[in-house]
């Protein structure tokens, strides 16, 4: 675990969605319809609070300037240091997958430049967020903080360990890939928490993991392919 980068950025402010009413139509707005009708609806992501918050969150503010043209195309984007930012239906795909509530307490593994958080932001009460790569970590707090949102908590660290001292969480959700699921994020979760993660090195599947009494049930979702996790000592 690389523990001289652990760092914690707290945002502070109001979140982005109390800001839609007062803010002017932006020119990507059309795109965003666009992008949840064609590549989110039609393929069967059905929770109205998600196909709401796809349509708010303004995806082109997540990748860099080069790619803003692209933000809202149905494939994922790079934001530098070998990273990515998932494609649109992944991003909605994984956020329903979770069942998540209003009330819940998420921790992202893989932060990137900070639009799976903006979203899950969007839905649940608190989430924390942990990203390996220092300068990423940095500039997602600093562009979350610059939207508004006050109930995200990003650290710069080993996703692998996961985040103890807030634990248990009521789901996780990893944006990149594991060769076996971390047993440590599995201590994390509540019971009747739900992780969704993927997992394999050249062949990779998209799993749900839910923690119960008994054990933990591991549902099959799709084939996906996901940058690899890394440990922080790699």
């Amino acid at each position: 675990m690389i523990r001289r980068a652990i760092l914690l950025f707290v945002i502070s402010a109001v979140g982005f969605s109390g800001l839609l009413s007062a803010a002017p139509e932006d020119a990507y707005m059309k795109k965003r319809e666009q992008m949840v009708a064609q590549q989110i609806g039609a393929r069967g992501i059905s929770d109205p609070r998600i196909l709401q918050v796809m349509r708010a969150v303004p995806r082109h503010l997540f990748v860099p300037p080069a790619y803003r043209d692209d933000s809202y195309e149905d494939h994922p984007l790079p934001i530098g240091h070998d990273q990515t930012i998932s494609q649109p239906y992944i991003v909605a795909y994984m956020t329903q997958a979770a069942l998540l509530r209003s009330t819940d307490k998420v921790l992202e593994i893989g932060t990137g430049s900070g639009y799976q958080a903006a979203v899950l932001a969007e839905m649940v009460e608190k989430v924390y967020t942990i990203e390996i790569v220092p300068e990423l970590a940095e500039e997602s707090a600093q562009r979350l903080k610059s939207l508004g949102y006050e109930n995200i908590f990003v650290r710069c660290g080993d996703g692998y360990q996961g985040w103890p001292e807030e634990a248990p969480f009521d789901a996780i959700i990893v944006t990149a890939a594991p060769a076996t699921v971390p047993e440590e994020l599995v201590r994390q979760l509540k019971i009747g928490g739900r992780m969704i993660v993927p997992v394999g090195s050249m062949e990779q599947e998209l799993i749900r993991l839910i923690k119960t009494q008994e054990g933990v049930r591991k549902e099959s979702l799709l084939p996906v392919r996901f940058v690899p996790m890394v440990h922080g000592d790699q």
